[in-house]
């Protein structure tokens, strides 16, 4: 098998059936995962837990964040499962980066540190969920189907973390910057928008919207999409923090 240049494991590979993945978004194809760790034992062992589930496919590894561009183009991957610390370029900075590239994968961080600013870093980059690598491998493998379907994910315990932060005293006393700039930036939506924003804040999925907005599923989609497009986000979970950073739930 041919090796990819700045990228460890198993080369760029195909679904088990013909044409290109194209993951959460065709039930007939699996979901393509990148893992970027510079622990050869933990890539191999993520390896091993997703290469055993018939609806993911493992497509390739890295061992740097400054590796993640390569392999991204390389592999084509639907989810980057992406480690926090590594020797050269940190999973942060390598998620900022590559979320801001055009058409980007999710990203689903996996890592044994869950500082507070490391976790809102992380998810205010666009990463679409993020884990302690002490989570059950069942655990990582719903995660990482719910990333590539747009779903956010967070382990309990950065859960709490998060609520404990936009919960903090003293976060609604006196001015405060960053509440300002949200409830700018969310000044501009439609009644309608806002009220599935304020949804999302809450973790609503989208059947849980659709009950409670009187909408199908498939316009409470279509609001999310136009709500990531006029507030320039990446994804749900940016939304979220948005609205939570805005004061709304």
């Amino acid at each position: 098998m041919a090796a990819v240049a700045g990228v460890t494991g198993p080369a760029v590979t195909g679904p088990a059936v013909g044409g290109p993945a194209v993951g959460g978004t065709d039930p007939d194809r699996p979901v393509r995962v990148l893992i970027v760790d510079d622990d050869a034992l933990v890539r191999a062992g993520l390896s091993m837990i997703l290469g055993g589930v018939p609806d993911l496919l493992v497509v390739g590894e890295a061992a740097d964040g400054s590796e993640v561009p390569t392999a991204v183009a390389a592999c084509a991957p639907d989810v980057v499962l992406m480690d926090i610390r590594m020797p050269r370029l940190d999973g942060l900075a390598a998620t900022e980066a590559l979320r801001a590239s055009p058409d980007p994968p999710e990203v689903l961080v996996l890592t044994t540190f869950d500082a507070d600013e490391q976790v809102l870093r992380a998810l205010r980059a666009g990463a679409g969920g993020f884990l302690l690598k002490d989570t059950p491998p069942a655990e990582i493998v719903r995660a990482v189907r719910r990333v590539a379907a747009g779903e956010a994910t967070l382990s309990p315990a950065v859960t709490r973390r998060l609520i404990d932060h936009v919960t903090a005293p003293g976060a609604a006393g006196g001015p405060d910057p960053r509440r300002e700039r949200a409830l700018r930036q969310l000044a501009g939506l439609s009644e309608r928008e806002h009220a599935v924003a304020v949804a999302l804040g809450r973790g609503r999925t989208n059947a849980e919207i659709a009950a409670e907005l009187f909408m199908s599923v498939a316009t409470v989609k279509a609001y999310v999409s136009r709500l990531l497009v006029k507030l320039g986000l990446n994804n749900r979970v940016q939304v979220a923090l948005l609205v939570h950073d805005a004061g709304l739930v």
